[in-house]
């Protein structure tokens, strides 16, 4: 399969676009998920957290994947950083995180809209690692490639052990929601979402291409919000919230 160059320009542009438009609305708005659905009126058909995760997690794997088994593109590094970074973070959230997951229901129309959101980007950094990158024999030796993985895999520790603490909050059978603590979440409120904000940053430091760039932008327009949003409840609820804690970004945000 040849690049398909303006439909991999036409997506990493809409992802910007979208993330932007996004942004302001969650700014505006708390997104339909978790403790904000008690808080909107009819949330409407609600899925179970485990499923709702899995289902719309995995066409992040199988999409590149499928397009890893069927190209007869020669073995490279573009190919190698597909595999080990980006596959490799869906795959957690699919079969470990979404198995661990012991949030609230999801809306339907939440999951549904991830899981388009999902294929489509699982097609374009699949599609544009395959058949677009091109990288020099000494990429790898490249300062940014360098430390962008490092970025991503620092970040990818930080969103693993984040949500490990947050899955053990509460002793079986409470509700009530307890302020976290531990680990980046002495610096931050949202440490997962900081962490998951640092991995697409260091894949877009490593792949140094527009798509790679579009994903990370859109990641920290659609979930730094949501870093905002708990940091606000956790300040209104609890009266000894640390204050010193940012709500996504260390000492800054």
């Amino acid at each position: 399969m040849q690049c398909m160059e303006r439909s991999v320009c036409f997506m990493s542009w809409s992802f910007i676009i979208g993330g932007v438009l996004y942004f302001f609305r969650q700014v505006k708005v708390n997104t339909q998920y978790g403790r904000y659905v008690e808080t909107i009126k009819a949330p409407g058909v609600m899925v179970p957290s485990k499923m709702a995760w899995f289902i719309q997690e995995l066409p992040s794997v199988l999409i590149p994947v499928f397009l890893l088994l069927t190209t007869d593109t020669l073995h490279g590094l573009g190919r190698n950083v597909l595999l080990w970074t980006f596959c490799l973070h869906y795959f957690h959230r699919t079969f470990i995180y979404s198995l661990l997951n012991k949030g609230r229901p999801c809306p339907l129309f939440i999951m549904v809209s991830a899981v388009v959101f999902c294929s489509l980007n699982g097609f374009l950094q699949g599609h544009y690692m395959l058949h677009c990158a091109h990288y020099d024999d000494f990429w790898h030796r490249d300062v940014r490639f360098i430390v962008g993985l490092l970025m991503f895999f620092s970040g990818m520790a930080i969103n693993i052990h984040s949500d490990h603490i947050l899955r053990n909050l509460r002793k079986p059978g409470e509700i009530t929601y307890k302020i976290p603590e531990g680990g980046m979440f002495e610096l931050v409120s949202g440490a997962n979402f900081f962490g998951e904000i640092l991995e697409w940053c260091g894949y877009a430091i490593a792949t140094w291409s527009l798509p790679t760039f579009s994903f990370a932008f859109f990641t920290v327009c659609s979930i730094g919000p949501r870093a905002y949003h708990h940091h606000r409840y956790y300040v209104k609820k609890f009266d000894n919230y640390p204050k010193s804690r940012k709500a996504v970004i260390p000492f800054l945000l």
